[in-house]
């Protein structure tokens, strides 16, 4: 069975580009519209997360994944954990070192809240938000020493209950700087792709080197409904914690993407 695996990946192709992340900001959306592009072929699932949790089953394994040799048509996969998880971007580049990567970063607030209703409908979360996010650093430290010298271990609470770690993209980003230069990365405010899709869309055709394609948005992945709204205190306090993180992003990318208490 290995053998036959074996034989049949040498005709398959590596992602040519991966969303990267991050999580609850529209990568859903963007992948499924990508691969509706003449030239762009899906992988066999959107998320493979072989970069953070799948790591030690070989690039055989996640080759497998991808369509066979394909007259030059792209593939790629989008897999929102990688940004956040802390092995992914040396893996990626010791494996892709010139594959293209898409970024989506919403405000970290709104992120934050929609990461925790995500968990809440899969039955992953039964605390309130300000007990989860109060509890968030204590959750994350149980075996984060694990996750951090134990390369393929896998960390469900640093997975799960990252909901407002995950928004301080500047550190992020800056990892994954050690290892990308800025011309292979594209990088997306959720806000604006939520408000008018087909210019941004019409980016990343861009900047994957395609024709552009008349695309019709008939329908947005993963829209969140919640049962209530985020308290204002939370709101606030949360805003005010991510501000200093913000403005230093805004910085180093030279783009001011303007989160405020009305971006959700």
């Amino acid at each position: 069975m290995k053998e036959r695996l074996k034989f049949m990946n040498f005709f398959r192709s590596m992602p040519d580009f991966i969303i990267i992340g991050c999580q609850k900001s529209g990568t859903t959306s963007l992948y499924n519209y990508l691969i509706s592009h003449p030239d762009i072929m899906p992988s066999s699932n959107k998320e493979i997360h072989f970069f953070d949790n799948n790591y030690s089953k070989g690039v055989n394994w996640y080759k497998s994944h991808f369509p066979v040799v394909r007259n030059g048509k792209m593939t790629g996969e989008a897999s929102p954990y990688y940004i956040y998880h802390p092995h992914a971007a040396e893996r990626l580049y010791q494996t892709l070192p010139d594959v293209k990567l898409i970024i989506m970063l919403r405000n970290p607030v709104y992120r934050a809240y929609s990461h925790y209703n995500h968990n809440l409908k899969k039955k992953r979360e039964n605390l309130s938000f300000s007990d989860a996010i109060s509890k968030e650093s204590e959750r994350l430290s149980l075996d984060f020493n694990r996750l951090m010298t134990e390369k393929n271990y896998y960390s469900y609470n640093h997975q799960h209950y990252s909901y407002i770690s995950r928004g301080i993209y500047i550190d992020q980003l800056q990892i994954w700087e050690k290892y990308f230069p800025r011309d292979q990365m594209y990088i997306i405010k959720s806000e604006e792709f939520y408000g008018n899709s087909k210019p941004i869309f019409y980016g990343v055709i861009k900047f994957l080197g395609l024709q552009e394609y008349d695309f019709n948005i008939s329908k947005i992945y993963n829209q969140g409904r919640y049962a209530n709204d985020i308290d204002k205190e939370t709101r606030d306090r949360l805003h005010e914690f991510y501000a200093p993180y913000n403005e230093k992003l805004y910085r180093h990318v030279d783009r001011d993407f303007h989160w405020n208490i009305n971006d959700n």
